[in-house]
Parts: structure tokens; sequence; C-alpha cells
């Protein structure tokens, strides 16, 4: 199901992601999630692990907007790509993130993205990451809106329920 050297990369990667960035602290309240927050600093950690003897590149936030080669549809903003910038035959993976609170029609827009990326835009790997203390509630709703979905390209589902600890492939999607 994965390649061992990005798996092992997001497992070391999302380990290393602190308290201070799993929950940000609010002057006068609970901690929250924010995903940004979050993303940059796994962004970070992956690129502190990212080996050299790759023809491929991770990065963030790439806006596909007004791309030559994409249809309208598809200008999207993936949280992460793992690619070759520059030939459409190094699209590796795509990763979207969300927190364990999302609200069902993101988590909707995300599976979208994520199929889609790999059914028009060639990703040969696409990564749904789940964290926060509720990911594994969390996963159940993703896989029930997965569900939804008249074709959906193949899609791992990871959790991240506690800062500090390694996140890990739950399921893949869609579900049998």
């Amino acid at each position: 199901m994965c390649d061992e050297w990005l798996t092992e990369i997001i497992e070391e990667a999302t380990a290393g992601v602190g308290e201070e960035y799993f929950h940000l602290k609010i002057d006068g309240g609970d901690p929250i999630y924010r995903e940004r927050v979050y993303c940059y600093e796994l962004y970070h950690q992956v690129r502190r692990l990212w080996p050299t003897d790759t023809p491929f590149l991770v990065q963030g936030e790439i806006s596909k907007s007004r791309h030559p080669k994409l249809l309208p549809g598809l200008w999207k903003t993936p949280d992460f790509l793992i690619h070759t910038p520059g030939d459409m035959k190094g699209n590796y993976t795509i990763i979207e993130v969300k927190h364990s609170k999302a609200r069902n029609e993101n988590i909707d827009d995300d599976l979208e993205k994520l199929s889609l990326f790999q059914s028009q835009v060639g990703y040969q790997r696409a990564i749904y990451l789940v964290y926060g203390d509720e990911a594994a509630h969390c996963a159940k709703r993703v896989i029930d809106r997965a569900e939804r979905f008249q074709e959906l390209d193949p899609i791992e589902l990871w959790l991240h329920e506690k800062s500090g600890e390694p996140a890990a492939c739950h399921t893949k999607l869609p579900t049998d």
C-alpha cells in the first residue's frame, strides 16, 4: 500500500510535532486546533528528514490556479505536494490535513481533491491525515463521507491522535 521511505518520513515527522503546534494556546481560553499551524510545523519536520537522493520535493499549499495543463475545476490548493516541479510525470503524492473536529463539507472537499489529483493530475498516492484527540472518531465520519462518492480513487487515511507520537495509516478508502 505504501512506499516505505515516505511512510517512515511521515511517521517520524508527525512524532516531531509538539503540543504547541498540535493545540494552539489562546489567552483566556482553551487551546484550539489550527490546521495551518500544524501544517507549517509538519512541513518543517518533513523537510528536516527529506532525503537528498530523491527527485521529489515536498512543497506546501501550491495553488494550481491558472495552471496551463489543468482544467478550471482542478484549480485547487493542496496542503502538501510531493512532486518534481515542472514535470507532470513527477507527480507523486498529495497530502491533505484536517483536524479531528472538521466539518463534513470540508471533509467532502478534501476527499474530492485527493481523488481528482490522482485521476486527473496523475498523483500516484493520496494521503488524508487527520490529527487531534478525536481523530479516531473523525475517521468514522471520513469513512462515512467517502461512501457517498460514486467513484473515489484510493486514499490512505492516516490518524495522528497525540502530539509527540507518530501518525499511523488507519485504513485505505474506499473501504470494502
